[in-house]
């Protein structure tokens, strides 16, 4: 371990002398640094991993942490319970809550489309250099300052009082070691120095765009005559917080240990610890019989929290309070009780007007009847933070508005004063926000179709980032292994229970939480838009298949919500005849479906809709739409575009969309929710730009189950060069599922290469179907087609398949067989209606 000096700068511990050079240089240094972004994910992936580090008693880094507390005067509870609290916040959950609620997603840097019927994309940038000044009381606060810096996207420098303890700069030098590419490390300046030391103060201020304060008026006002105009200055000073409760509670002891706790934990210590307790009330004597009530709560809940001595000046403050306090009993304004040993104090006093307490157990109890509520506290309502409130559950309303309204910015249970949730606001505001820009970018028409600017720049077309990559230790996983990984999904994330559509095999469940849901709607509407869909004029039905907790056409009708398209909820079926006159009904001019089922609708009702001739657009997902049947779509129908409008899958979401030049089966690769790897079919090492492998993924925002390296059961390969689109995302082009490649008489058998093979060479646009049946003597292969020459079929295949006449003429190792079956002779997944591409009757699958 390095040695400890009183600076941390991005990484490295510095002294005085080599801090002020570096100091003099920081305006450059923050350009350098900003031109090089960082994503608030990888922000929360560092965290995550220092989180789960300091929940490890046994990790080194949380063992040199709590040595450090212990050494800096704190005991061993309260090391782990200030340990305990830094590693509930940096957890993942916890910061991508955050970011949702204050930013709007966890990826607010993104520059994406604000409303899907104009070109107009924003999101939030840093502000630059974050200065923090933080209070020289409570280093954990810097802590989780500089982390909401560091997601908002900024440089942050944070100056810690000359003589306070190094803890901050420990621990936010772990963080920066849990980034592998070193981002995290280079936004972090942490300096230890006195207020009084002016010329570096000055040095921090001036090239600020924002500063952060921590503390009182005092502090602020010394450090906001060092900012520099048009610097944003963010003021967190000492606030004042209270509880008030009215007779339906006051003499509950659940309440009384719940005020007790509030007042014992951390001392009072927190802005959000109860200085003074209001009563609804002016009767004395009810004063005085709480007063003794919360005596004994006292006395029976203080133990639980380690008392914490206060110095010289604090104890004098307190003694000071109390013979002023005792000196007025004599006047009939006050009465004090004490615990034993001088453990706690009541002050009672009969005046209402709200008052410090000078801390250390020490609480005021007033009388404060509701009316008179709003004008004895508003006086003060720059102070006011938290209010714990206990009351009948119909007053709970109207003491609520009677609270805010004098300036109380939050109200909780009187025993969770001290509690917070990820994503609530401090003092009022929401601290990302402050450390944050909102920035705008209007464009022209030629940008209606993309849907983040992020996706056109040079930055794109790079790898994944060293903390996007996954570990090559780690096994490639399929859909077996998550599954059985699903049992132990956290409760709060099996919000969502899905079901694949079951056309490789039996029905499998997916879990969701409706956050990860929600991402996966997000890109998928946004995949929609770039394939060709106009969110102005286009008329859409869903015509995705619903039931049996298959998640099709939930997905289609949650990506459609999210860009404001207009939806027909039509849900496939097979009465085509009824979903044509839907759609003509109800001015249908583009459909969302599965290919198999569009083959289905233009079979069975092409003459309806031929006569409608309205429907100009299809977009599909699920499965391969050919050449021959998208050109007999276009000739005999009119249909201007065929795209698939997103490629997922139910255990992992959208993972890639087609532009508006993508042919085939080519698709970009949304690879900010994902890494993808193309892997050999029989190892686990990279293919060769350009070879066929297999598609294994590695989501980024999936929370739960903890998926890497995910087998899709997919073949695929990378397509090179620059799409005409613009997008410099990667391309990868699909080529088939694994099962599609199939062994049979010694020879791997593609589906795909049949396929071609029927279009190219038979002009056949309509279902194909194999099959592979144990024989009597050899094994056999059956197709199954529509309307075709079944002897002309096979001589086809025969003759363009080289392996194939190999296994059937020359070797005799397999037979071969053609059937012509109708428009129901296919055998299809019951949930989504999908055509079972490759039937395998030796094993039943």
């Amino acid at each position: 371990m390095a040695e400890l000096k009183d600076h941390l700068w991005q990484g490295r511990w510095i002294d005085d002398a080599e801090a002020g050079k570096l100091l003099a240089e920081l305006p450059s240094l923050v350009g350098e640094e900003l031109a090089r972004p960082l994503p608030a994910r990888q922000v929360v992936a560092a965290c995550e991993r220092l989180s789960r580090l300091l929940s490890d008693a046994e990790s080194a880094v949380h063992r040199r942490l709590f040595a450090r507390l212990v050494e800096d005067g704190s005991d061993e509870a309260s090391a782990r319970q200030s340990i305990a609290e830094i590693a509930e916040f940096l957890s993942r959950d916890g910061l991508e809550r955050k970011l949702r609620v204050e930013l709007g997603g966890t990826d607010p840097e993104s520059l994406r489309r604000a409303d899907f019927r104009t070109p107009v994309f924003e999101s939030w940038a840093p502000v630059g250099l974050l200065t923090h000044v933080t209070a020289g009381n409570d280093p954990i606060v810097g802590v989780f300052s500089a982390v909401e810096g560091l997601l908002a996207g900024n440089v942050n420098v944070l100056k810690t009082s000359g003589g306070g303890s190094l803890f901050t700069h420990l621990i936010l030098e772990a963080l920066g070691e849990q980034d592998p590419d070193g981002t995290v490390a280079s936004r972090l300046i942490v300096l230890r120095f006195s207020s009084a030391r002016t010329d570096w103060l000055r040095l921090l201020c001036a090239p600020a765009d924002a500063v952060a304060v921590w503390g009182g008026e005092e502090a602020v006002s010394g450090v906001s005559e060092h900012v520099p105009a048009g610097c944003r200055l963010i003021t967190w000073g000492h606030r004042i917080s209270f509880a008030y409760l009215t007779a339906d509670a006051w003499a509950d002891e659940e309440v009384l240990d719940g005020v007790a706790d509030s007042v014992c934990r951390l001392d009072q210590q927190a802005c959000s610890s109860p200085q003074v307790v209001y009563l609804d009330t002016d009767d004395r004597t009810q004063l005085a019989a709480f007063a003794e009530r919360l005596g004994t709560a006292l006395d029976r809940r203080g133990a639980a929290f380690p008392a914490m001595p206060p110095g010289v000046a604090e104890q004098a403050e307190i003694t000071t309070t109390l013979l002023v306090a005792r000196s007025e009993e004599h006047l009939g304004l006050t009465r004090t009780y004490g615990g034993t040993a001088d453990a706690w104090r009541i002050l009672v006093d009969h005046r209402s007007a709200l008052r410090a307490s000078p801390l250390y157990r020490t609480v005021w109890v007033k009388p404060l009847p509701r009316e008179q509520l709003t004008a004895t506290l508003r006086p003060m309502r720059r102070y006011l933070q938290t209010a714990g409130l206990a009351a009948a559950r119909t007053d709970v309303p109207e003491l609520a508005e009677r609270l805010f309204t004098a300036g109380v910015l939050r109200v909780t249970p009187v025993g969770s004063m001290l509690d917070s949730y990820p994503g609530e606001p401090h003092d009022g505001l929401y601290p990302l926000q402050r450390y944050s820009r909102r920035v705008s970018v209007r464009l022209d028409e030629r940008f209606a179709h993309d849907t983040r600017l992020d996706d056109l720049h040079p930055r794109a077309a790079a790898g994944p980032a060293a903390w996007q990559r996954p570990s090559a230790a780690r096994p490639v996983m399929t859909k077996a292994d998550v599954q059985r990984l699903n049992p132990d999904v956290p409760a709060d994330k099996q919000q969502l229970h899905i079901c694949s559509g079951g056309s490789s095999g039996s029905p499998a469940l997916a879990v969701h939480s409706y956050a990860d849901w929600t991402t996966q709607l997000r890109r998928g509407g946004e995949g929609l838009v770039a394939a060709g869909f106009d969110v102005r004029t286009d008329r859409v039905a869903n015509l995705l298949f619903a039931g049996g907790m298959y998640g099709s056409f939930l997905y289609g009708n949650g990506l459609l919500e999210e860009i404001g398209a207009t939806q027909l909820p039509v849900a496939g079926s097979t009465d085509y005849e009824r979903d044509a006159a839907v759609l003509i009904r109800h001015r249908a001019n583009t459909i969302l479906a599965m290919p198999s089922y569009v083959r289905q609708l233009f079979q069975h009702a092409g003459d309806t809709l031929r006569a409608y001739g309205g429907i100009r657009k299809v977009f599909y997902g699920g499965e391969h739409f050919g050449a021959e049947q998208r050109r007999h779509l276009a000739e005999e129908f009119g249909i201007e575009v065929i795209r698939g409008f997103a490629y997922g899958g139910s255990d992992l979401g959208t993972m890639g969309h087609q532009c508006e030049h993508a042919e085939g089966s080519v698709y970009h690769l949304f690879n900010d929710l994902f890494t993808l790897e193309i892997l050999g079919i029989d190892s686990t090492e990279p293919v060769a730009p350009g070879e066929t492998g297999r598609i294994v993924f590695t989501p980024h925002t999936r929370s739960a189950p903890d998926i890497s390296r995910y087998e899709q059961g997919d073949l695929g390969r990378w397509v090179e060069g620059v799409c005409e689109c613009g997008r410099t995302t990667p391309r990868f082009e699909l080529l088939g599922r694994t099962g599609d490649v199939i062994r049979t008489g010694t020879y791997f058998l593609n589906y795909r290469r049949f396929s071609r093979i029927a279009e190219e060479h038979l002009g056949y646009g309509g279902e194909l179907q194999m099959l592979v049946e144990p024989g009597a003597a050899r094994e056999r292969v059956v197709l199954r087609m529509t309307g075709t020459d079944t002897d002309q079929a096979a001589a086809a295949f025969l003759a363009h398949y080289p392996e194939l006449h190999a296994a059937v003429t020359e070797e005799r190792l397999l037979d071969l067989r053609v059937d012509a079956v109708g428009r129901d002779g296919y055998e299809r997944a019951a949930s989504s209606g999908k055509l079972r591409t490759v039937i395998d009757r030796r094993t039943g699958v």
